[in-house]
């Protein structure tokens, strides 16, 4: 069923882990796409023998998906072309530096006044160490990549509605809340609650560990202690020589921190898509879209607008303007099509696809998303509060504050990733101006960071429903659309096919896009040998 809005996916599908168990949330996140691990193979991806001669592929799109298209088939020996809206290549694999400028729909312009070296990517960020298709092009293509840190035990968890709304390090809400735990799993096995469950020796076995795990005490409890603050933090840290003596630090009492749901941001480092290590291309997520330029810049034509798509049994026309001077009317022809366009845009577009085809295109909605970067006079969450990388998290509409993965100790300016919007939360700001959001960002972001306001330098803000070559941040499949319409949008359709995250089983994510498009023209360039050797 299609999620209600109130609710984000994510708070559903911890509701599920924490009722049906584990297994249960793998499944349902299987089924919608999000704990979907890549199985690329080199070997396996490759095109098999060469394209017919003279074959054309006319290729819609130039962001990732249909440059990994470009690529391999040119490798094959077709003739390739490819139509891009923008005047770069990559989609969202976007970045944003000093001097980029960017009208959203509305008209609403911004132009990014960041300092030299910094950026802020409003699409894709992170690379999991099991995204093999991308880490295979940034390695053929020397993308220099740098550790993204998801986690950071300094960092802040953020209740407006606990602890008088003061933000709690990460560490104290992790160490406190298995130490709670802990005390109380063994309580039980002292009050004897799990003989009839365990042998002696399992129960003795548990109690140890529940002793390491949960930093418990000579006396099975978690409380002011030297073995709490060796997890937790000390409220006055060990030092040398004469210096003040070292104190430890009291938890947060139980009821409170589980009342809190604080701990509720603990699971997301454990998540299969988050798990270590993750990665980001040095200098920008748009290096990878910029490798890829290199390799086949040269067959792309930018500017392209793309007005109708008409296929029959001889080939694929397509019409187009120029999207930044719009005037006559322009047509290429090829053979074959690949098609990256989003399906957001593509079901506004006159074409004469199959039924199947244009139902399922139409059955894909798009998810809202909004990323807001600000620029500060200086690094102050590393000055000030030893924070270097990873992200605090909030109940907040900014939803997370991330912090630069890169440049540690750097002098001068810094940019955040101050606010990382989804659900109810990115509609509200998507309504609002870019100065609105920023100012949002600002406001809601100097409750975690009392600095904010005298260090704020400059900001942009993205909202993906206001992109005007996408409308929307990912297509978003339910359970029921994929079983109706998935395998329609993924075959060919006469002399077409689609490639694209949203045509993957690992939505949102680059890596989705490459594994799509490797699978569209690999079953293209068999589909064109088949026909070639078929009597006419």
């Amino acid at each position: 069923m299609q999620l209600t809005r109130g609710v984000s996916r994510r708070a559903v599908l911890t509701w599920i882990g924490k009722t049906a168990g584990a297994a249960a949330m793998y499944q349902a996140m299987a089924s919608l796409g999000y704990a979907s691990e890549s199985n690329f193979d080199e070997k396996n991806y490759q095109l098999k023998g060469e394209a017919p001669k003279g074959s054309t592929v006319l290729i819609l799109g130039g962001g990732l998906a249909g440059m990994t298209a470009a690529f391999e088939m040119r490798k094959a020996g077709y003739q390739v072309k490819i139509l891009e809206y923008n005047q770069r290549a990559g989609g969202r694999c976007w970045t944003l530096r000093g001097g980029d400028k960017y009208t959203e729909l509305g008209g609403a312009s911004q132009e990014c006044k960041f300092d030299e070296g910094l950026y802020i990517n409003p699409g894709p960020w992170r690379i999991p160490y099991h995204h093999y298709a991308v880490l295979h092009y940034c390695k053929q293509f020397n993308v220099k990549l740098e550790v993204f840190s998801q986690i950071n035990h300094n960092a802040y968890v953020h209740s407006t509605k606990a602890f008088g709304g003061k933000p709690k390090r990460y560490r104290e809400v992790h160490a406190d809340f298995q130490g709670h735990i802990a005390e109380l799993l063994a309580k039980c096995v002292n009050q004897k609650g799990l003989d009839g469950a365990m042998t002696k020796e399992d129960t003795e076995r548990l109690l140890l560990i529940m002793r390491q795990w949960g930093s418990l005490n000579g006396d099975d409890q978690y409380v002011k202690s030297v073995e709490a603050s060796l997890m937790r933090g000390y409220d006055v840290m060990p030092g040398g020589g004469l210096m003040p003596t070292q104190q430890y630090s009291a938890p947060m009492p139980r009821g409170e921190l589980l009342n809190s749901n604080l701990w509720q941001h603990l699971l997301t480092g454990n998540e299969f898509e988050y798990q270590s290590t993750i990665f980001q291309p040095i200098g920008g997520m748009d290096m990878i879209a910029k490798a890829f330029e290199k390799e086949v810049g040269s067959l792309i034509r930018y500017s392209s607008k793309v007005t109708k798509i008409h296929q029959d049994d001889k080939g694929v026309t397509v019409s187009y303007v120029d999207s930044q001077n719009p005037g006559d009317t322009l047509t290429e022809s090829a053979d074959w099509c690949v098609c990256t366009i989003p399906l957001s845009i593509l079901g506004q577009i006159p074409a004469n696809f199959s039924g199947k085809l244009s139902s399922a295109i139409r059955a894909v909605p798009y998810d809202t998303s909004v990323k807001i970067g600000l620029q500060f006079k200086r690094r102050f969450w590393e000055e000030d509060e030893q924070i270097y990388g990873g992200i605090s998290y909030t109940d907040m509409p900014i939803e997370m504050i991330s912090y630069p993965s890169t440049d540690y100790h750097s002098p001068g300016k810094g940019v955040l990733l101050a606010g990382y919007l989804w659900d109810a939360n990115s509609y509200e700001f998507t309504a609002m101006s870019p100065e609105m959001r920023i100012k949002k960002a600002l406001e809601y972001g100097s409750k975690i960071h009392p600095q904010y306001m005298d260090e704020f330098d400059n900001g942009v803000a993205v909202a993906w429903h206001r992109v005007p070559w996408i409308n929307g941040c990912y297509g978003l499949w339910t359970p029921e659309s994929r079983e109706a319409h998935y395998k329609n949008l993924c075959e060919i359709d006469n002399r077409i096919v689609l490639a694209g995250e949203h045509a993957s089983y690992i939505p949102a994510w680059m890596e989705g896009a490459i594994l799509s498009s490797l699978d569209a023209v690999n079953r293209l360039h068999a589909h064109a040998q088949a026909a070639k050797n078929t009597p006419a």
